[in-house]
């Protein structure tokens, strides 16, 4: 962010907690949150509810310290994007140093209290993942690759892997596989989104692969992650978290996402400005749907399970 940037935004009136709660990004932390609590639960070990919800507090609080130091970073390129313009920086609401404070403060909070709270590995999990978000992918991977959000999206994958170490204190292949579905999802998922939001990152130098090698080559990778998506989330059907009812729901989101994808592949620019990109749209609405369902299911095979009636 240059000094000219910083200096404008600096002049910002007295922010309202309302503004606060805006760096947090609580619409990106809800899904931080919930694939977090789906991980703590579904681990082998129980947690005392006390502690679950200290837990998933303060790994919502370092979610949301991530989103305050994207904002701080991004504040220039927020303040061109249209969909980014009301932030509470670019608004002139929040200063950056404001912001930088701010997100600093609530990640060594964060990770301090997960510490106590839970275990240590679990909270140097959680520093991990705020530092990856925050260095690795806003001031490093977002503006100087096309393969920002492929290598990024592990920021938004880790959460669940980080509540089955507050449970375990480790790492399993059913934490793993929890991260490799949000991470092969994410690609498709905003893709998608860049797919009728092009200008903005143009605009913008963020160099998306619809801005770097267009809209075609972008249909088609989002059909190849989609096909890679697919055994992964089929694979978590077939762990110790798994079982008849995530695998059903499984099969039914991912024939219906494969074929979103191919139907966005077969489409052409012609098509798309024809119906104002009504299909790539709906196809990234259906994203949103695909990852909750899916972490749902896992949620619901724990719940039969602590009654006796679920997996295999």
């Amino acid at each position: 962010m240059s000094d000219a940037t910083t200096s404008v935004f600096d002049q910002s009136p007295e922010a309202g907690f309302g503004d606060y709660v805006a760096l947090l990004k609580p619409r990106v932390m809800s899904l931080v949150v919930f694939t977090a609590l789906v991980g703590l639960l579904v681990a082998p070990v129980a947690v005392h509810p006390f502690v679950v919800f200290c837990s998933v507090l303060f790994i919502a609080i370092g979610g949301g310290a991530s989103g305050a130091l994207n904002m701080w970073w991004d504040a220039d390129i927020d303040a061109v994007m249209k969909r980014t313009q009301g932030r509470p920086i670019p608004a002139g609401k929040v200063s950056p140093s404001e912001a930088l404070g701010f997100g600093l403060a609530l990640s060594g909070l964060s990770v301090v209290m997960l510490g106590l709270a839970a275990n240590w590995f679990a909270a140097g999990f959680l520093a991990f993942t705020i530092f990856f978000y925050a260095v690795v992918y806003t001031m490093w991977l977002k503006r100087s690759t096309p393969q920002n959000i492929v290598i990024g999206g592990a920021a938004g994958a880790f959460p669940p892997m980080i509540g089955w170490a507050v449970a375990t204190g480790g790492i399993g292949i059913e934490s793993i596989l929890m991260f490799m579905l949000i991470f092969m999802w994410t690609p498709p998922h905003f893709w998608a989104l860049a797919l009728f939001m092009k200008s903005d990152y143009k605009d913008a130098g963020v160099p998306m692969l619809t801005v770097t090698h267009g809209r075609k080559v972008t249909r088609n990778h989002i059909l190849v992650y989609t096909l890679l998506l697919a055994p992964f989330a089929l694979a978590l059907g077939v762990t110790s978290i798994g079982g008849p009812v995530y695998m059903t729901a499984a099969v039914i989101l991912n024939v219906l996402f494969v074929k979103g994808a191919i139907g966005l592949w077969r489409r052409d620019e012609a098509m798309a400005e024809a119906d104002k990109y009504r299909a790539e749209k709906k196809f990234f609405g259906f994203s949103l749907v695909y990852l909750f369902a899916h972490f749902t299911a896992l949620l619901a095979e724990a719940g039969l399970k602590s009654f006796g009636m679920g997996g295999w």
